[in-house]
């Protein structure tokens, strides 16, 4: 055990400073989840409605989780299984489960990530297309290859490639959301798109289907229970305060979501088209609409630009999850762990790449990328948050993640354990009795 921990302290570097942790946090939370899935999710459940109750959710749960989440992290200086080790046994299954989502989940992040790629060349040649053609060939494996191992190379680096790259990004990412919505407010789509936000169906909160979606979109753009926190708060230098660095990140995570809630509903209600679109709200609708507007050739440039920047910095966050647990566990250096990470990658990304190319690879009829988002990136999220959380409060004493939270301020540190001790436990016991109330009716049918 001594020359594991040895092993992990002298592998290890840190962040410079509290601002450059909080860049390369913000940078791994602002990605697809935000720009692509967010605008689309809020699209299909009532707008504004949705806005509320994933603010209340983030501020009231996921808060209190991301910070147990970082500062188990920085306790720890270890990968998610090292940290999740310091729970007993169960936490050790526990924390290669972890790793094993954030494989499943980075595998086609990856994948998607590389159709941002793909668009954002496309835009510069001036020929952007609806993505069933896009897809009509093999360009889905091609840049999802190309994104694999430009991804590799920046890890090969170590954390403070991923550091300067933030540090680059996230003030272009900022500066380009606010242009496209400029030119947003300028469509005739704005003032409907403000009524879509600000007019609010108030008797829709009492929907559980709505706040399933909210707390999984929360869980899913702050990567609760995936491993993320865990081990970026590994890196954080020792002066950083948690709460107002977490609370930074998770403004800066919402702000752009809601900035890109502006930047596409405009364009969206201006050529009469549907907000509930799905996923095609962003690689179908916004093609044929920047073909339609003077300029829009330049936006395209700008808008694919900055999703391929987002889900990179997203898809190098998940990929260092994973190495970090590789080379920590099995005691490899870096340049080796990344080796076998982006082998596994190529592998397991293949078989979703492949499911949008003319050979259309299903499972039970369905797209092997879908099936793995729709398993992975859903319910398995939550349950792997809540459970995470469980363990962290329950096996280590309060006084110990007090050490770290870099506040002497104890309101922190009873949130996160009213939350984590037991909305856990709420949940449980909600999931058998809506089972037991399922089976009293099929039984009185």
């Amino acid at each position: 055990m001594f020359h594991r921990h040895k092993f992990v302290e002298s592998s290890r570097k840190h962040w410079s400073s509290e601002p450059a942790f909080i860049a390369s946090m913000a940078a791994a939370a602002v990605g697809l989840g935000n720009l692509w899935r967010f605008p689309y999710i809020m699209g299909e459940n009532g707008g504004g409605v949705f806005v509320v109750a994933y603010l209340i959710a983030l501020l009231v749960v996921v808060m209190p989780i991301m910070i147990l989440e970082v500062a188990a992290g920085r306790l720890s200086k270890g990968s998610t299984v090292g940290t999740y080790r310091e729970v007993g046994p169960f936490g050790t299954i526990y924390g290669w489960f972890v790793v094993l989502v954030t494989v499943a989940i980075t595998s086609y992040y990856l994948v998607i990530t590389g159709w941002t790629l793909g668009y954002s060349v496309d835009a510069i040649r001036g020929q952007v297309r609806v993505f069933e053609e896009f897809s009509s060939g093999f360009n889905s494996l091609w840049f999802f290859i190309a994104t694999t191992l430009l991804a590799a190379v920046v890890l090969a680096r170590d954390v403070t490639a991923i550091e300067k790259l933030s540090k680059l990004l996230m003030p272009a990412l900022v500066a380009v959301v606010l242009f496209l919505v400029y030119r947003a407010s300028q469509t005739s789509g704005w003032e409907e798109a403000k009524d879509f936000f600000f007019q609010v169906d108030w008797s829709r909160l009492w929907s559980g289907k709505l706040w399933g979606f909210a707390f999984g979109q929360a869980f899913y753009t702050l990567a609760i229970g995936q491993g993320y926190l865990v081990t970026y708060g590994s890196f954080i230098p020792r002066k950083t305060h948690l709460p107002r660095a977490c609370l930074a990140v998770a403004g800066v995570e919402t702000s752009i979501a809601l900035l890109a809630g502006w930047m596409i509903f405009p364009f969206v209600f201006s050529f009469g088209m549907e907000p509930g679109q799905g996923s095609a709200l962003a690689f179908e609708t916004l093609p044929r609409v920047f073909a339609q507007m003077p300029g829009g050739g330049w936006l395209a440039v700008l808008f694919f630009g900055l999703f391929f920047a987002a889900a990179f910095t997203s898809s190098l966050a998940g990929l260092k999850v994973v190495t970090a647990a590789v080379a920590e566990e099995f005691q490899l250096r870096n340049t080796t762990a990344v080796t076998v990470v982006t082998g596994v990658m190529l592998v397991l990304g293949t078989a979703s790449a492949l499911s949008f190319t003319p050979l259309e690879w299903r499972i039970a009829g369905e797209p092997v990328l879908d099936m793995i988002d729709r398993v992975a990136g859903g319910d398995v999220i939550i349950f792997s948050g809540l459970t995470g959380a469980a363990l962290l409060c329950w096996f280590i004493p309060p006084k110990r993640i007090r050490t770290v939270l870099g506040t002497a301020n104890r309101w922190w540190e009873w949130r996160i354990y009213l939350v984590g001790r037991y909305l856990p436990v709420l949940v449980l016991l909600w999931a058998v009795l809506i089972f037991a109330v399922n089976q009293a009716r099929g039984t009185g049918g």
